[in-house]
């Protein structure tokens, strides 16, 4: 049986299925994804790709599967955020920053740090879509027009 392929991948809120994957798995080019509705189908970019939240794939039959991003274990930190996302950022950590706090993924090594500097850190089950890279290193945000 042939699956359905994707080869592209836009801003798009009127889908037909979704997909939830996580902040690892958002980063991709070539894999076989299952829907939410059970289809299987073919993501096959020309180039690795980061995904987010609504983005979707636009198979090659017109149906189009949107991108919701799945809880994840993170870290909320509060406290003077210019400072800690200094921090956060000097060791290239992925961080969603927001205008009353961060998240993080957990790490308890990065925890010990952030609670050492001043801030407040608890545990949430939250979906993670942190910011790309400014000058295209790490995770960078692309889309075909």
């Amino acid at each position: 049986m042939t699956l359905p392929v994707s080869r592209a991948v836009r801003r798009n809120r009127q889908t037909n299925d979704t997909v939830v994957l996580d902040f690892e798995a958002r980063s991709l080019r070539r894999r076989v994804l299952t829907s939410a509705g059970g289809l299987r189908f073919l993501v096959d970019l020309a180039q690795m790709t980061s995904v987010h939240r609504d983005d979707a794939f636009i198979l090659e039959d017109g149906r189009v599967v949107g991108i919701i991003p799945a809880e994840e274990e993170l870290f909320q930190v509060r406290g003077d955020l210019t400072r800690l996302a200094w921090h956060i950022g000097n060791r290239h950590t992925p961080c969603q920053i927001e205008r009353d706090r961060l998240l993080i993924q957990r790490a308890h090594v990065m925890r010990d740090m952030l609670i050492g500097l001043g801030a407040t850190v608890t545990p949430v089950t939250e979906p993670f879509d942190p910011e790309g890279g400014a000058y295209g290193n790490g995770r960078i945000h692309t889309h075909e027009q």
